[in-house]
């Protein structure tokens, strides 16, 4: 039981860091001034690199804990509770994704702006969870090497070949579509390649759940995350052009030139050894609420930044415009905000989703009335109009 409680604090720890490291990502990067966009400044180097390993993160811990709670769960197939929990999930993060696209103005006037087919966040990591599904599907029933398999080679896949994939166009397809897997139209992530680290943190989650009972695992775990990911961040662009030069393959030349999932995947390991080895001390209960809590966040920061269905956010009256100084500060006060309004609707969420629904059944009750109201006005005028009443 303490294991298994140490590995919840642990994945929970990540999830807020992922969390806040994206709020202030997202703020920084949206808000600060061009002009102090400077790579050669050590600072701002070592901001852009840590901002960079936030996604990686998110969608490999994303997979990671949906997949522990799939597989940890004695029955299999369709009869797992998981199964369609996951799929509602999967379905409902879609939706969110969507809807915090909408502009309600312009629903007023007809108009539902190209902004919002893009695809985000929510969309590829709602997909990932289906993938996710769809592969334990066709895998449980078959040798249980073959579901942890499949997953890694799909990482594995992706990430190799995304030089190649990344160039196509698909002008066959309607751009609410082609926007999962292009990002010329303004998409932020696409489908591939990310679903790679999904599939990964899936991966992950297997062979924990498998080993984790074993004497000295954590230690173990620590060392092999921290000397793989080593090896990924350092040597791995090395070797892909070893591997061009000995069998003449441009693809691996191309890997060469743009190594950012291969690295970046040894930055997930890098994170997984240091939270897993502080776990004993990640348990403050704040935090893990923040860790819990991630869903409510990102709305509520992408509410605030960006001015989901008003289109009045933060983004619009200081897009690039802030000093460092006033941008760092702001930034911690958007993070405490995000979290603060995100943690007290967590804890009210039960009463307020019913008040909610109590609202919305008073205004759909109203409305009936009304319509019903104007439908016998209308069926008057129209009868006294043709000489079928009397006036």
């Amino acid at each position: 039981m303490e294991k298994k409680t140490a590995r919840l604090y642990f994945i929970d720890a990540m999830r807020a860091w992922a969390i806040l490291m994206m709020l202030q990502g997202h703020f920084i990067d949206g808000l600060l001034d061009n002009a102090f966009r400077d790579n050669s400044d050590v600072y701002y180097s070592i901001w852009k690199y840590f901002r960079g390993m936030t996604a990686p993160v998110f969608f490999t811990v994303s997979g990671f804990i949906f997949t522990y709670l799939l597989i940890r769960v004695p029955k299999t197939g369709f009869e797992n509770p998981r199964v369609k929990k996951g799929i509602r999930r999967g379905l409902e993060l879609l939706a969110i994704g969507y809807l915090l696209r909408i502009n309600l103005l312009g629903i007023l006037y007809g108009e539902i702006y190209s902004s919002f087919y893009l695809v985000d966040v929510l969309h590829c990591i709602g997909l990932s969870i289906l993938g996710i599904i769809a592969i334990y599907l066709l895998t449980y029933s078959s040798k249980k090497f073959l579901f942890p398999t499949v997953l890694v080679a799909i990482t594995m896949l992706l990430f190799i070949f995304e030089p190649a994939y990344q160039k196509w166009t698909y002008p066959f397809l309607p751009d609410a579509i082609a926007n999962y897997f292009v990002k010329s139209n303004g998409s932020v992530f696409t489908i591939f390649p990310w679903f790679g680290y999904a599939s990964f943190g899936a991966f992950i989650a297997v062979l924990f759940t498998r080993y984790k009972a074993y004497k000295n695992f954590y230690p173990i775990a620590i060392t092999m995350s921290t000397v793989i990911g080593a090896v990924l961040i350092f040597y791995s662009s090395d070797f892909f052009l070893e591997v061009s030069r000995a069998t003449g393959i441009r693809l691996f030349a191309d890997i060469f030139f743009n190594n950012y999932l291969f690295i970046r995947l040894g930055d997930v390991f890098i994170a997984f050894a240091v939270f897993m080895l502080g776990r004993q001390w990640l348990t403050n209960s704040t935090l893990l609420k923040i860790g819990q809590s991630t869903l409510s966040i990102y709305i509520i920061h992408f509410v605030f930044l960006y001015g989901s269905f008003t289109g009045l956010g933060l983004y619009q009256y200081f897009h690039h415009s802030l000093s460092p100084a006033l941008v760092i500060a702001s930034a911690l006060a958007f993070m405490i905000v995000c979290s603060f309004t995100a943690l007290l609707y967590e804890r009210h969420k039960v009463s307020i989703k019913s008040h909610l629904s109590t609202a919305f059944k008073y205004i759909l009750k109203k409305g009936e009335v009304f319509i019903r109201f104007l439908f016998t006005k209308a069926r008057v005028v129209l009868l006294k109009l043709f000489g079928l009443v009397k006036n």
